[in-house]
């Protein structure tokens, strides 16, 4: 569903990214209010066009080159939306691999418990003189625009912020969204894909301090780039791209992991 109040199936979802759907399609299952609802939907950062009598996502006919994608990683003080919060976002906007915009600020916050703060390095302290949350993501939906939502599980991270926005009265994000997670497994050879991993395997961001939030988007950065050296040919669309990260077939990852051998290899030089 794209929506709670829109009710469109995913059968309709999947011919928007392939074959296109007639107005009286839409209008169906959208109603007669389709003009608006189309507008609304462009303010939450999703494109529909018009193409040769059908409607699509504009990301169909969008070149990767000439798309903008926004990597995006938040901190939070728990898992659970309906109590917890974001207290740290941060976002690299980027176009034909080049960053073009930056996003990166600490949410102000009253509670962090001692767990986020071990993982993180974020107190509360720390956050007394960043903006609120409702000034955070009217300032990031601003940033983010209609670009393609990218983050490491990006599930996560794009759910929790679509949330927090109807918590504080704006509507959900709708923006195509891709899985830096599912693309690495289908580009890269790699015996685990959590994002310190690889960025340990594959030297992505040497200063990365993980559980941050921009330094996570740094790294996402570095590893995207890397699997986009490695698509197949005839992936030439945003589309495509999607489309590819979620149903090519994975690599076989190795049967020993070579990190661990790595560092055998080093103990016993030492002990030499």
């Amino acid at each position: 569903m794209l929506n709670k109040n829109i009710n469109l199936n995913e059968k309709s979802m999947h011919k928007l990214s392939t074959k296109g759907l007639a107005r009286e399609h839409l209008k169906t299952q959208l109603g007669d209010d389709l003009d608006f609802i189309l507008e609304l939907w462009q303010s939450q950062g999703l494109d529909i066009k018009k193409h040769h009598g059908n409607y699509f996502f504009a990301t169909k006919f969008l070149k990767i080159e000439d798309a903008e994608f926004c990597i995006v990683d938040i901190e939070t003080n728990g898992s659970k939306i309906e109590k917890h919060q974001i207290i740290e976002i941060a976002a690299l906007k980027i176009k034909n691999n080049k960053v073009i915009g930056r996003f990166d600020t600490l949410v102000n916050t009253k509670e962090i418990n001692i767990h986020i703060t071990e993982i993180t390095g974020i107190k509360a302290e720390d956050t007394k003189d960043a903006p609120n949350l409702k000034q955070v993501l009217y300032k990031f939906k601003e940033f983010l625009g209609d670009a393609v939502f990218i983050a490491h599980d990006v599930k996560f991270d794009f759910n929790f912020i679509s949330a927090s926005m109807q918590k504080i009265g704006l509507p959900p994000l709708l923006n195509r969204s891709l899985c830096s997670l599912h693309l690495a497994q289908r580009t890269i050879e790699s015996y685990r894909y959590s994002l310190s991993y690889l960025n340990e395997f594959f030297n992505l961001y040497p200063d990365a301090t993980h559980h941050r939030a921009m330094s996570d988007v740094l790294t996402t950065y570095e590893l995207f780039k890397l699997c986009l050296k490695n698509i197949d040919n005839d992936v030439k669309t945003v589309e495509d791209l999607i489309k590819f990260s979620k149903h090519a077939k994975m690599l076989k990852r190795p049967k020993l992991d070579p990190l661990y051998k790595l560092e055998e290899e080093k103990k016993s030089e030492k002990e030499k």
